[in-house]
Parts: structure tokens; sequence; C-alpha cells
């Protein structure tokens, strides 16, 4: 056993002693969309800071809990806030979280973000599933000595985003009224806002919209085999799509603006899983 995989090992056992196991599906809350862990019903919360090795979220909008409840019958993992790279953490830590989802054996995972809208048709406040990702942060998480613990050394990356979980995600959509996109997102290491000239590159190779995390994420999820959904909610339009400068302010509060639906869709998901 690597440091690596006995610290992944070390938190997983920290948490089912806390009582954080059994559940059905882990979901990761991006800047400014945490209220949903607020809605979870016999809930168990952990702050991270109280979990060994557990990197801290110190973005603004970024929670940094762990909580355990249950929404429509289904026993929920929800993440309020993640370590990104722009932070300084290694790849390593920043799905450290998604791995000790793995060893808690939870087989799926909602992965969430705030993201700027390449897509000239998104309005601003619209929700995205993520049918693939671009990753341009510049690294993987994946890097370094294989360990056969941890996955396959050379996983699979064809399907990312669960095909059933979008289709999933499209029906509650229409049954509950929700307009969603469909996109690609394009991975950034940031912190810094991308260039009108970088957004249309990113066009040019068919991004839908821009963030600076989930797809570290992703690639660790399926190399563990969890089945991954992704859903972006289009915070703002990227630089150059309108002639205004960005800022994080307008990012939370077109997060907050459209929590209602992003909880009612998530609600509907895991109802139907």
């Amino acid at each position: 056993m690597s440091l690596y995989t006995d610290r992944i090992a070390v938190a997983a056992d920290a948490l089912r002693a806390r009582g954080v196991a059994g559940a059905d599906v882990a979901i990761v809350l991006g800047s400014g969309l945490g209220a949903f862990a607020e809605s979870l019903a016999d809930a168990i919360r952990v702050p991270y800071a109280a979990i060994p090795h557990w990197p801290a979220a110190k973005v603004v909008g970024h929670a940094g809990l762990l909580v355990l409840g249950t929404v429509a019958g289904r026993r929920v993992l929800a993440l309020s806030g993640r370590a990104h790279f722009y932070e300084g953490h290694p790849l390593t830590d920043v799905t450290f979280a998604m791995r000790v989802v793995g060893a808690l054996d939870v087989p799926r995972v909602i992965l969430t973000n705030a993201a700027g809208g390449i897509n000239t048709r998104f309005a601003t406040g619209a929700l995205m599933l993520i049918d693939d990702h671009i990753n341009l942060m510049g690294s993987n998480p994946l890097v370094g000595p294989g360990d056969p613990a941890l996955g396959a050394r050379f996983p699979d990356m064809t399907e990312v985003y669960s095909r059933r979980l979008r289709a999933l995600a499209t029906e509650v959509g229409a049954s509950s009224g929700i307009p969603l996109e469909h996109g690609i997102y394009v991975a950034v290491h940031g912190p810094s806002y991308e260039t009108p000239a970088e957004i249309r590159a990113f066009r040019v190779l068919g991004a839908d919209a821009v963030g600076m995390s989930t797809a570290p994420e992703a690639i660790v999820a399926r190399q563990m085999g969890l089945e991954v959904l992704g859903v972006s909610c289009i915070t703002n339009p990227a630089a150059g799509v309108v002639d205004a400068p960005l800022n994080h302010d307008e990012v939370m509060a077109v997060a907050a603006r459209v929590r209602g639906q992003f909880i009612q869709l998530l609600e509907g998901i895991i109802g139907r899983l």
C-alpha cells in the first residue's frame, strides 16, 4: 500500500466511524451551489477540517462540509465545496475526495460546477448536462507511479459521462419543466479568467462551457469504475461573448438565483436512480 492509498483508507475509515457509509450517490457541489446540502434530511455533517488528509476548500462559495443525508428515499453524500488546482494543490489532492468516495463504495457521482458560457445560445443561469470534456489544465490526475489499487494504468475515457444518467437527467428536466442544455466542458487551470482569444480558440475546439474543475474528478471517478454525471450552471458569458468584465460575485449571484431549479433537478435525478 502506498502512502497515498494509506491516506485514502485513513480518511474513509474516519468517515465510517462517524456513520458516513451506505450512500447511493455522491454529489460534488460547485461555486454557489451548496444550498442542496442544506436540504438533506437525517443529515450527518462533517467539516472537511475534521477528516484526516482532506484538503481544505477555501474559495468563496465553497462551504468545506461533507453531508450524508436522505433525498427521495436515497442516501446522498454531498460534498459542499472542492479543492482546486489553481489554489496550488497537486491534482492528487484535488481528486482526494473522489478517491475517498470510491473507497466508501459509492457507485455513482454527480459533479457540478459554475461555468462560463462559450456557446452563445446559452442564457445566463442555464443548466448544462456535460456530454464530454476537454482537459486543458496542463496535467492529468493519474500522472505518477501506477497503482493497481487505484484502478487501471490506462483507463478508457470513451464515455466519461454516463449516457444512462444523461438520458435520465434529460427526462427529469422535461417532466419538471426545467430547460437543460447539452454541451462540452473545457477545463482550464485558472485562476485568471480566460481571454477573448482563448474563448474563440475553445469554441473552435468544440467547447460550449469553460471552468476550472470537474475534469480531474471525472477522470479519477472513471478510473475507479464510478458512473459519472456532470452538470454545469452557466453563471456568466465567457470573455468576449459580451462586452463586460467578469467577476466572482456575478458567479455567486447567478448560482443563488437558480438554486431552486438546481435542487429540483438533483432531487428528480436522485429519485429515479
